[in-house]
């Protein structure tokens, strides 16, 4: 039997006396219930997501302030976003700067730690699993920080250094614009194991270790080649579900910035498009304008997305 033979025979048969909307409410028909149980978190994330999204797109071309009905400017928010504010410009870079640092290593320490966790017993794993995992569920732990980079001599890395001699006065670690970026981005990634970082446990979970079996028939011979060819190509969902909380967490990253920096950060150094959202939007109360710095963040999510969707196709190849 040839090749073009059997992809003729696995291939479905399209049906050419029903139009596919008829095909597809014949199958909402016939899988009702499975409709019926999807539809209350379809509405709720239709009514709390999918619309407030399209409603900031529609008032992102308009001037509101909660009391007035919009006005339509058009472009006048964008033009303004990037010709006439030069602190949004200083929020993008930062963002960058955040994004591209933060969300690649954060998603490779949950990608490895998942994996060194998944060689572990059952029961080590759950303890090491909390130990790695708490940071990211302790609300405010990250202000453990400021007791660590207090500005005083009191604080442990000044006592530490003052008392090796390596300084003689205290640094004013997040006061001053030279330390806060690092020691932000140090925060940030200490904090990163998260959603992802279970996520990536449960993928691991659920590889099929017969594979691996086949694997080493087929010529695998070390763990980097196992990770590469077979584990990761099985946990593609887990691996994407990763990306977008990453993705999201990197871009989104102001509150523990303000916590640590204060609001705004000396000189802008630390400042961040959610930075600036938060300022117009519940400070100012220019809500066209902050729902034109909310669609321009969302477009670079997507773009990121589409990026890293892109780059995960390649896994295993």
């Amino acid at each position: 039997m040839s090749e073009k033979t059997v992809a003729n025979k696995a291939a479905p048969k399209v049906r050419k006396d029903i139009t596919k909307w008829q095909w597809i409410r014949r199958q909402m028909v016939v899988n009702k219930v499975g409709y019926l149980l999807v539809a209350p978190y379809f509405l709720v994330f239709l009514t709390f997501t999918v619309a407030p999204v399209i409603l900031s797109l529609f008032l992102s071309f308009t001037s509101f302030n909660m009391l007035e009905m919009p006005k339509f400017l058009f472009m006048d928010n964008y033009v303004r976003l990037f010709l006439d504010d030069d602190i949004f410009l200083i929020a993008i870079k930062n963002t960058f700067v955040f994004a591209v640092i933060t969300g690649p290593v954060s998603y490779l320490l949950c990608l490895m730690f998942a994996w060194f966790i998944n060689e572990l017993t059952p029961k080590v794993r759950s303890i090491v699993t909390l130990i790695y995992y708490a940071p990211s569920i302790s609300g405010q732990v990250y202000l453990i920080w400021q007791v660590l980079f207090s500005s005083d001599s009191y604080g442990y890395a000044n006592g530490i250094l003052m008392k090796l001699g390596i300084i003689n006065t205290p640094i004013l670690w997040f006061q001053d614009t030279e330390y806060i970026m690092p020691l932000v981005i140090m925060v940030a990634l200490w904090t990163s194991l998260g959603t992802s970082f279970l996520s990536f446990i449960a993928g691991f979970q659920v590889v099929d270790k017969s594979l691996y079996e086949a694997a080493a028939v087929d010529g695998i011979r070390n763990r980097w080649q196992e990770l590469w060819f077979v584990t990761l190509p099985v946990m593609k969902n887990q691996m994407m579900f990763a990306a977008i909380m990453s993705i999201t967490g990197s871009f989104g990253f102001g509150g523990v910035v303000t916590a640590l920096c204060g609001f705004p950060s000396p000189s802008y150094c630390a400042w961040t498009m959610m930075h600036h959202l938060e300022d117009y939007g519940g400070a100012r109360w220019e809500v066209g304008y902050a729902s034109a710095i909310a669609t321009v963040l969302f477009i670079m999510m997507i773009g990121c997305n589409m990026v890293i969707n892109r780059m995960l196709s390649k896994v295993g190849k």
